[in-house]
């Protein structure tokens, strides 16, 4: 089981001038903790919630992660997911092929369907029905894997044609980045993940929960003739590591016994703290040798 840190949260410090020096203290932390991966939103605006406003901080995810690749080795960079709706896809394909080559081959694609409608409708992004942004989604990855492959010619869709998808360089990740679908929606979702996915992402709100939607996802697979086993699993957890070390733990091993291959966590508190307690606390007591 892999370990990836979700950072989510760019207000805790208040500073905007701290914001690069944290989200790089936290990084090469996570890394030399052993986190497989590193992940950032694909938000405008900070989401909102009962703790967080519309106006707080957030910077643009793939500017950051190729912020990200320059200080870090190892860890797998990616946004946890692209909104499907804030860039044109020939466009997408390229920015994560760069990704990939500046940071030696650790680019992973996270794809979703977006559903942040103030902030797609402030920024001039077109709010269209989920029906069409299903329907893009699919068109989009279709898209970013000829741009990935030997075929460099056009492609027609309902929504989206393109005269030519040539790619130079290629990606250094052979035979292309992976490519991660999030979100949990048993119809249309999953039976994506099941067709064109190297790994779900799911939220972890508990292990019946997450074991449903694993069972939802094989069904998919055996419908498409995919190998199930073929697509990891990775899960975003909900439950605070550090508040109750015995329970998160249990809960990741809950998740590793239904195939779970990693594990996200999100920063509860200032990000440089909560990296350097998990890596004391929590990262120990996990077995992250196990597959």
């Amino acid at each position: 089981m892999r370990l990836g840190l979700h950072y989510w949260n760019y207000s805790v410090p208040a500073e905007p001038e701290a914001i690069a020096p944290t989200l790089a203290q936290t990084a090469r932390l996570a890394e030399e903790a052993g986190f497989s991966s590193f992940t950032v939103m694909d938000h405008f605006f900070q989401m909102q919630t009962a703790t967080s406003t519309a106006g707080e901080p957030m910077l643009e995810g793939y500017t950051t992660l190729g912020y990200l690749a320059a200080i870090t080795e190892r860890m797998t960079l990616g946004l946890l997911v692209t909104g499907v709706m804030y860039r044109n896809p020939g466009v997408l394909a390229k920015i994560v092929t760069t990704l990939d080559v500046l940071s030696g081959g650790r680019a992973r694609l996270g794809l979703g369907a977006s559903w942040y409608e103030r902030e797609q409708a402030a920024l001039g992004v077109p709010v269209v029905p989920v029906a069409e942004r299903f329907e893009r989604l699919e068109e989009t990855l279709r898209i970013c894997l000829q741009f990935w492959s030997d075929d460099d010619g056009p492609f027609e869709g309902k929504h989206y044609q393109l005269a030519e998808t040539l790619c130079v360089p290629a990606p250094l990740r052979r035979p292309h980045p992976p490519i991660l679908i999030g979100g949990g929606g048993e119809q249309k979702t999953l039976r994506l993940a099941a067709r064109y996915a190297d790994a779900c992402n799911i939220f972890g709100v508990g292990p019946d929960a997450v074991a449903h939607k694993f069972d939802v996802l094989r069904r998919h697979c055996d419908a498409e003739g995919r190998d199930y086993d073929a697509i990891a699993k990775t899960v975003l957890m909900t439950r605070a590591p550090l508040a109750d070390v015995d329970a998160f733990v249990a809960e990741a091993a809950a998740y590793a016994d239904l195939g779970a291959t990693e594990i996200q966590v999100m920063p509860d508190r200032h990000p440089v703290e909560f990296t350097e307690q998990f890596a004391e606390l929590v990262a120990p007591r996990l077995d992250l040798t196990r597959p």
